[in-house]
């Protein structure tokens, strides 16, 4: 995220899902009054987020994803203060995300009783850069690993002549977000244990190893500009002047982007036939885009699951 201001109403929009997750197992009309609140600042939070995706970030994926955010999220905590009681779930799905993603976000490194504790984030995207650095010597290749701008050992540099390219594998490149979605959904839902574990257990190691083959792909593509296609075109759509770039937007922010939402969708088609109980979260989806109800389990087949 770009900054305080993100970082402050992430964890105050978060902190209020919670509160609302707690209250509503007590007071079923608190809960909803505290997590219609949440929504409300979980708009407020994409709102700002919109110049960082769509002019600083130059992607028109998330840029139009962050855009939608806004209305949506107004729109489900005014359905949800109207009864739609079903959209606790995905409140609650909300809450567990923030939780699992937001302390790789925010906190930084500290010392404590005399010994330093690394940064969340900065494990994370050091082990994601390592494992990126094996699979690409693994095919052939052998880019310079260094400091990145933030100090921390997630930066490939490779040459182009004189020209030196750099990419950095940052926290928004080791899959967490994903992963975060899938735990806070399954998280939310009532099923038993053994299930929810099943569940996890296809979606977290499917999500890390195609994102593992992303940042590859990408550092590849970009460190040896394999895709120098329709310069001029690619230029002017993303905003850019610098034709060494041509190759990062279209791998990155063409071709992963595109299949990174394939992949989702083909990871949530296994993982609710193990939780079927998460189809009332994109039966609510649904509702919001159409306006209609729809009975996902009878239509995929799927029966009640002990």
């Amino acid at each position: 995220m770009p900054g305080l201001l993100s970082d402050v109403l992430a964890w105050v929009a978060i902190g209020t899902f919670v509160a609302g997750a707690v209250a509503n197992g007590r007071d079923r009309e608190l809960g909803r009054r505290v997590m219609t609140a949440a929504w409300v600042l979980f708009a407020l939070f994409w709102l700002q987020l919109i110049p960082h995706f769509t002019l600083v970030h130059k992607s028109y994926i998330e840029g139009l994803l962050t855009i939608a955010a806004v209305p949506a999220s107004l729109y489900t905590g005014w359905l949800l203060y109207n009864g739609r009681d079903t959209l606790f779930v995905l409140s609650r799905a909300v809450a567990a995300m923030g939780v699992v993603y937001l302390p790789f976000e925010t906190i930084p490194a500290f010392t404590l009783f005399g010994a330093t504790v690394p940064a969340p984030r900065g494990v994370l995207m050091e082990t994601v850069a390592a494992q990126t650095r094996f699979l690409t010597e693994l095919l052939g290749y052998s880019p310079q690993m260094i400091l990145g701008d933030q100090g921390y050992l997630n930066t490939f540099l490779w040459m182009q002549g004189s020209h030196r390219i750099e990419i950095s594998v940052v926290l928004a490149c080791t899959g967490l977000g994903s992963i975060a979605i899938f735990v806070g959904l399954i998280a939310a839902v009532e099923a038993p244990m053994r299930r929810k574990l099943r569940g996890l257990a296809i979606a977290v190691p499917i999500i890390y190893a195609l994102n593992l083959l992303r940042t590859t792909f990408i550092s590849i593509s970009v460190g040896n500009q394999y895709f120098q296609l329709f310069v001029d075109e690619i230029l002017f759509l993303f905003g850019s002047s610098d034709p060494y770039m041509v190759s990062f937007f279209i791998s990155d922010r063409i071709i992963s982007q595109a299949l990174a939402v394939v992949a989702l969708v083909g990871i949530t088609y296994l993982v609710v036939h193990e939780v079927p109980e998460l189809l009332t979260v994109i039966e609510d989806v649904l509702y919001m885009v159409t306006g209609d109800e729809y009975d996902l389990r009878s239509e995929l087949g799927l029966d009640e699951r002990a």
